[in-house]
Order: C-alpha cells, then sequence, then structure tokens
C-alpha cells in the first residue's frame, strides 16, 4: 500500500480516534501526515498566518455563581474559558481537548459521582501539561491533592485566580510531535 494512501486512511479516521481516547504520539503522527498533505498541496500558509488554536482554562465548579465568578474573571485572560459542573463534564471537554487545556481549575466539592481531588489526580495523570489549580472552602489535606496541584483555599482572590492563569497561558502549549 502506497504512503499516501496510507496516511489518507490514517487522516480519514483522526476524528473517531481522537473521540475514542487515541494516546497523543498517534493522534500527533496524525497530524503531521495531514500537514504533510497540505504542505505537498502548496496550500501551507506561512506560520504567522495559520490561525492559532486558543488555549482552555477549565472550570469546574457546581456551585453556578462562583463559577461564573471564576469564568468571568478568566475571560480577562488570554484563555478561553469553559464551565462544568462536574468532573464527568469536565472529562469529557478534556478527552476532546485535552492538548489545548492550559488551566483546569476545580472545586474539590462537586456534582457527579466524582470529586475534584479524583479528578485533580486525573488530569495529573492523563494531562499533565494543564496547570493544575484545586479550590475548596473545607480543610483539604495536601497529601490528598496531587503534588502538580496548587492549592487555593476558599474564598478565594480573583489575583491569586488571574496568576495561576498567567503562568499556564505562559507555558508553551503542548508540542505536536
Amino acid at each position: 500500500m502506497p504512503l499516501d494512501q496510507i496516511g489518507e486512511t490514517l487522516a480519514s479516521f483522526y476524528d473517531s480516534l481522537v473521540a475514542e481516547g487515541v494516546p497523543e504520539h498517534l493522534a500527533a503522527l496524525v497530524r503531521k501526515v495531514r500537514q504533510s498533505e497540505v504542505d505537498a498541496a502548496g496550500l501551507s500558509a506561512p506560520l504567522e498566518a495559520r490561525p492559532r488554536v486558543q488555549r482552555l482554562a477549565l472550570v469546574v465548579e457546581d456551585d453556578r455563581e462562583i463559577r461564573a465568578l471564576a469564568e468571568a474573571l478568566l475571560e480577562e485572560t488570554e484563555l478561553a474559558v469553559v464551565g462544568c459542573d462536574s468532573a464527568e463534564a469536565a472529562l469529557a471537554v478534556l478527552q476532546a481537548r485535552g492538548g489545548d487545556v492550559a488551566l483546569v481549575f476545580a472545586d474539590v466539592r462537586l456534582a457527579g459521582a466524582m470529586d475534584g481531588v479524583q479528578l485533580a489526580r486525573a488530569v495529573a495523570t492523563l494531562w499533565p501539561r494543564a496547570r493544575l489549580v484545586v479550590t475548596s472552602g473545607h480543610c483539604v489535606d495536601r497529601p490528598d491533592i496531587p503534588t502538580e496541584a496548587v492549592f487555593i483555599q476558599k474564598p478565594w482572590r480573583a489575583l491569586d485566580v488571574l496568576l495561576e492563569a498567567e503562568r499556564a497561558s505562559g507555558e508553551p502549549p503542548p508540542p505536536i510531535g
């Protein structure tokens, strides 16, 4: 089978593969194949002219008012904002756009079966490039949350949240290959 045909076949399955949770290195290979096809066709735009995928801040909070406040605050940053009321909803966003997520800002108590600590462990393991901020109005033992996570006690200060967003947006996006 010619290499071009293999590339076309991989590219045609890309969206369904990503939705099923294909490892990032395979997804990166498919993106490279697609890009080489575009380059070969002479359609490649200069790097500066290519649209940049906006990185995301994921706010995971079951209290609608607090989530709206955090979302409004983070909308003032360079990050696009997605709000979720449960860890399960957040995981769906991460599965679809995990490589674009720069910041996960999660409360410990959430709607749904998973809590914020369980979500933090999953993010630290599966999406280690995302900056992880855990918040709670209750006492949380530091050993319960991943060492990669930053803990901010509620009520949090807007400045603390904005600093974490700045750190997250200042880190380079994950490499394609």
